[in-house]
């Protein structure tokens, strides 16, 4: 029977699978945090007080991308080139979303609308990062090679996604509601479109690895589009609803250290 838990198991088992995986995860991390270096670096003075909080976001993304290459390390692999058609985070910068590579190498102060940006392209990946995490957390957390990198990256994520919520509900009581609807909307609508393309793409991958026969590629792909159909029809509103977490300031204070996975 084809389920998520027995899709997951196949592609952990799998030696050349689990480097793929591991290694597209591992440099979408890295990628979120450099993106987040450079934001607390040109946050605007106005916004100052955030700058602590950024940092600490992008300290737990470089952390994510060490626990993948360690787990790699342990397995006695190393990281395979990311694919570009794999690659989410560049994806999603090519459709326009989140704060151009380009403005973030520059030494130039980012405005208040930026931090906007910046916290909605947060809202909506960290609610699709905080649900795959969920998943692998359900099914995985008792696993003894990555149970313990699972259970801290999904705490992370769900860190993350209540620390977005919590300063967009603050930017919209300052008056930027707008502006935030308006971001909201357009980031979640391209990213389930990058979302279904990476995932086909990854899929098509895993398929040629693992030897997987045309009707299950099918089958798998189908799936892939009845979920981006879901998504299309109205599924993307959970990423772009605004509820205070109960966990408050959830990036306050250093980063989680991370115990040693090689």
């Amino acid at each position: 029977m084809l389920s998520a838990r027995s899709l997951f198991q196949e592609i952990l088992d799998g030696d050349e699978s689990f480097r793929l995986f591991c290694s597209v995860a591992a440099s979408g991390e890295s990628q979120g945090g450099w993106e987040n270096a450079r934001i607390a670096a040109l946050v605007p003075e106005s916004q100052r007080e955030l700058a602590p909080r950024i940092a600490r976001h992008g300290a737990d993304e470089d952390k994510h991308g060490r626990i993948f290459r360690a787990l790699l390390r342990k397995r006695g692999l190393e990281p395979v080139e990311v694919p570009p058609e794999t690659d989410y985070t560049m994806l999603l910068e090519r459709h326009g979303i989140g704060l151009a590579h380009d403005r973030l190498r520059g030494d130039e102060a980012l405005g208040v609308r930026d931090v906007v940006t910046y916290l909605a392209h947060s809202r909506v990946t960290e609610q699709r990062a905080a649900e795959q995490m969920r998943l692998l957390r359900r099914h995985f957390s008792g696993r003894p090679d990555i149970g313990r990198a699972v259970r801290m990256i999904s705490e992370d994520e769900d860190d993350h996604l209540a620390y977005s919520n919590e300063e967009l509900l603050r930017l919209a009581a300052a008056g930027y509601g707008r502006d935030i609807r308006r971001a909201l909307r357009e980031c979640a609508l391209v990213e389930i479109r990058v979302h279904r393309d990476v995932s086909l793409a990854v899929m098509d991958r895993m398929g040629r690895l693992l030897g997987w026969p045309r009707t299950r590629s099918a089958l798998l792909a189908a799936g892939i589009h009845a979920v981006y159909a879901y998504e299309r029809l109205g599924g993307w509103r959970r990423m772009v609803s605004l509820r205070m977490p109960e966990r408050r300031d959830a990036l306050g204070g250093p980063a989680k250290a991370a115990p040693e996975f090689a």
